[in-house]
């Protein structure tokens, strides 16, 4: 059966985190439930709906920002107390609004997950996890890397208490007391946990998990072997997943999937007799999902998916239709309760303007006196700057709690700006002199309104590291901006994986000198993306990365007084070399640096990239090609007369423009690597083939893959 939900907004309040709202259990059968938000302001609402509007039970007085918000209660019973995190502090609030508890907990940094459990309090901030029992604390854990999200598999269902951590670096963690007894990997950084239909399914030991990357997956925790059971991939690239829940919205007895992303997509999945997910439902709202609930709200029988949005909006999907009465000649007749609802909105929205006027004399009045001080409007900003597996770019979303005016880019480093189809921004680029002023790109994106929401793409080259920044305005006077910043990373396109292949011919850079392993830490960092910054706990640390342009891949392995670095790929120890000992200098500090290059290596990573060359020497060649047989076609009146290979490129003429124009630069980035290959392979032997570069060049241009590793092995 085909679902078709109707769009219903209730309520706006101050900007939200991920899961901070819920629906309270209905008291009795299908009674329309409550709902209960937290949001920046530190305000807790809790609202019914009357007749198509929000009805306030209760709402707290402000406070610190509300990270997370929970439902708890003794266990088997119905879960209506609820449970907000602020700052370091867990409040406790009855369905009416009574608050029972205040628990400061010692946590030196603010609570980002919380999980309730009976009893059991189940917390993490940055890299701590914390469990506590009748507010005491019983276990402990310092994650390797930030701690996403908490849970804990039911405790009704099974013998041991088993909370499991969703981390940064692509990890769950599974635990028991204060140690970790497994990881599972997963293959995106997971944004999110929830159990499979709310309470474990079948076994009590189905875990869902969404990734930033928008992956999502089905995974059972059976210690010692944890089984995968589905994974969706997201070959729609839509945003990545910041909440998930069950609910049957189709009505057929079985608990449907809601799935809510950052780029404002809901989707609802089905099962099929495989217990495979389908989905079945999917609508775009204008701005990022914080949480997602199923239940009834509006009407009593009729049942919705309720969200809250980014800037505060919780909004209906509900399945009761809308009616319609209209006929040859007829014009539409509202019912009586459409007309009073229309009628208090026009009163608010009278009141409401009245309000702005008076507000903006008043402002004008005190910006206009000697006394006054310059009074700045303050706006919250949602940013998120991350690297793309698939096409080896980044992606900046940048989302902001009013309507966007425009962003300024400025980058000190060479960077590509890519399309986006979602994006409907103007963009405009200024000419930059970077020799004078150090700006290799400025460019403006001027936004249509009503617009929160902006995505960029952005390539950049690895060995070429600084510094990107965002300007942000908003529609909002008097004119404020906000600046971003990200840094482009000297490693750039390089991910964190957990395996490398070890048949590869490898390259070692190997560093040794008197330095701490903080120190050699601080340089990974500073050269490598999704590395934690906190030292890991431990005497000696091995990551693994793969270069998402060219799937070459980096071993880092270091301690205090060494570090050793492996790779396939010569230029990225040559950035290694380079990057690592300007860091040193800077700290005064002597490094023994030595290195073995395997001449094999050379060759291997041609290898690697010459698929890419070749497709996009063959794309740019048809795209050359497209115009001149479009005359041909036009003069001729027909194609019967062209070979098939011209007549398949005038008939994918639009595809191919399309890839074309979505990857500007592509061809001179492979021809870029290739020639710092060249140089790099003879800096390592001390000799400068710099002169030899426009020969490379007239190589690559009438390319022939043997041709090219002859030159490399010739040109000592």
């Amino acid at each position: 059966m085909d679902l078709h939900l109707h769009r219903a907004d209730y309520v706006q309040v101050g900007v939200t985190s991920q899961k901070t709202m819920k629906l309270l259990p209905a008291s009795r059968g299908s009674a329309p439930q409550k709902v209960v938000i937290g949001d920046h302001e530190g305000v807790v609402l809790c609202f019914g709906v009357k007749k198509g509007e929000a009805v306030a039970v209760f709402k707290t007085l402000p406070g610190q920002k509300i990270a997370r918000l929970e439902l708890g209660g003794i266990l088997n019973t119905p879960q209506e107390k609820i449970f907000v995190a602020a700052g370091s502090e867990i409040r406790g609030f009855t369905k009416r609004g009574k608050q029972f508890l205040s628990f400061e907990t010692n946590l030196t940094e603010s609570i980002k997950a919380m999980h309730i459990s009976g009893s059991d309090l189940f917390l993490s901030a940055s890299y701590i996890y914390s469990h506590y029992c009748d507010c005491k604390d019983q276990h402990y854990y310092l994650s390797g890397d930030k701690i996403n999200d908490v849970i804990c598999l039911p405790v009704e269902r099974l013998p041991h208490i088993t909370p499991v951590l969703a981390c940064q670096d692509r990890l769950l963690r599974v635990l028991q007391g204060s140690d970790v007894m497994f990881e599972i990997e997963v293959s995106g950084p997971p944004t999110v946990l929830a159990l499979h239909n709310g309470n474990g399914g079948d076994s009590g030991e189905d875990i869902l998990f969404g990734t930033s990357d928008g992956k999502l997956g089905l995974v059972q925790i059976t210690p010692p072997m944890p089984t995968h059971k589905w994974e969706i991939q997201n070959e729609k690239k839509r945003g990545g997943i910041l909440c998930v829940d069950s609910f049957d919205i189709i009505g057929d007895g079985v608990k449907d999937l809601l799935v809510g992303r950052d780029d404002g997509m809901v989707e609802v999945y089905s099962f099929n007799n495989a217990d495979e997910p389908i989905l079945r439902f999917d609508q775009a709202l204008s701005e990022s999902i914080t949480s997602i609930q199923g239940g009834c709200v509006g009407k009593d029988g009729y049942d919705e998916i309720v969200v809250s949005t980014y800037s505060g909006w919780v909004t209906g999907l509900t399945t009761e239709p809308v009616h319609q009465e209209s006929g040859p000649g007829e014009e539409l007749r509202l019912s009586q309760e459409m007309q009073n609802r229309l009628s208090s909105l026009r009163t608010e929205l009278e009141q409401l303007q009245v309000k702005v006027t008076q507000e903006r004399e008043k402002y004008q009045q005190s910006s206009q006196s000697s006394k006054a001080k310059s009074a700045v409007p303050s706006f919250s900003i949602n940013d998120k700057f991350t690297l793309n597996k698939d096409d080896a770019s980044y992606s900046l979303i940048l989302e902001v709690q009013t309507a966007i005016d425009n962003v300024l880019i400025q980058s000190d480093v060479p960077i590509d700006l890519l399309d986006v189809d979602k994006n409907s921004a103007v963009v405009s680029f200024s000419s930059c002199d970077s020799e004078s002023s150090d700006n290799f790109l400025l460019a403006t994106y001027r936004c249509q309104a009503n617009t929160t929401r902006l995505e960029l793409k952005i390539r950049s080259i690895e060995g070429q590291y600084g510094t990107l920044q965002a300007y942000v305005t908003p529609r909002i006077q008097p004119k404020t901006c906000q600046v971003r910043q990200y840094l482009i990373k000297p490693l750039s396109l390089h991910q964190r994986t957990h395996c490398i292949d070890c048949d590869r011919p490898m390259n070692t850079l190997t560093l040794t000198g008197q330095f701490s392993f903080a120190e050699v830490h601080s340089w990974v960092v500073f050269c490598l993306p999704e590395v934690p910054e906190k030292p890991p706990a431990g005497e000696c640390v091995t990551f693994y990365f793969q270069n998402t342009f060219l799937d070459t891949q980096l071993e880092s392995t270091y301690r205090k007084g060494e570090g050793v670095f492996k790779s396939d790929n010569i230029s990225t120890i040559s950035i290694l070399k380079d990057v690592l000992s300007k860091e040193a200098t800077k700290k005064k500090i002597n490094l023994n640096i030595s290195y073995e290059i395997n001449e094999m290596s050379v060759k291997h990573t041609l290898e690697l990239i010459h698929p890419k060359l070749e497709h996009q020497l063959l794309l740019a060649k048809k795209v050359h090609l497209i115009d001149a047989l479009k005359e041909l076609q036009v003069h001729e009146g027909n194609t019967d007369f062209l070979i098939p290979e011209y007549r398949s490129i005038l008939e994918e003429a639009g595809p191919l423009q399309e890839e074309y124009k979505k990857q500007p630069a592509h061809l001179e980035r492979l021809y870029g690597m290739i020639t710092d290959l060249f140089i790099d392979k003879f800096k390592f032997k001390g000799t400068n083939v710099k002169t030899k570069v426009p020969l490379l060049l007239e190589i690559l241009d009438s390319y022939d893959q043997n041709t090219l590793i002859a030159f490399f092995d010739a040109a000592a």
